[in-house]
């Protein structure tokens, strides 16, 4: 069985920064492309930053410039450094990973972390 493992949530001011990471453990598989996304309440769970295996990335335009994503291929790890957090950032974000299990590609995801940033 794989699991996605988010950390490093919490309360921060407007203008902090977080960091979060996730960890995908389990017995034999490959990981593709990893991202992480977020849902605001009331709001649909939209795309922040994904990276490929490749290392390549794509960020939301909302978080350009203000985010950085990053992966250590051989911890199967995918992290997520925030910075000049705005309030408009608060959300539940999950890490989201391509994994191949026994021959077949799907999606996993992480239980969610939840990033609340203050006036």
């Amino acid at each position: 069985q794989v699991q996605l493992v988010e950390s490093g949530g919490g309360l921060v001011q407007s203008g902090g920064s977080l960091r979060l990471s996730c960890a995908a453990s389990g017995n034999s598989f490959n990981v593709y492309a990893m991202g992480w996304y977020r849902q605001a309440p009331g709001k649909q769970r939209e795309l922040v930053a994904v990276i490929s295996s490749d290392s390549s990335t794509n960020y939301a335009d909302s978080v350009k410039g203000r985010f950085t994503i990053s992966r250590d291929n051989a911890k199967n790890t995918v992290a997520l450094r925030m910075n000049n957090l705005k309030p408009e950032d608060t959300a539940v974000y999950y890490c989201k990973a391509e994994l191949k299990i026994v021959g077949l590609r799907a999606n996993y995801w992480g239980q969610g972390t939840q990033v609340t940033v203050s006036a």
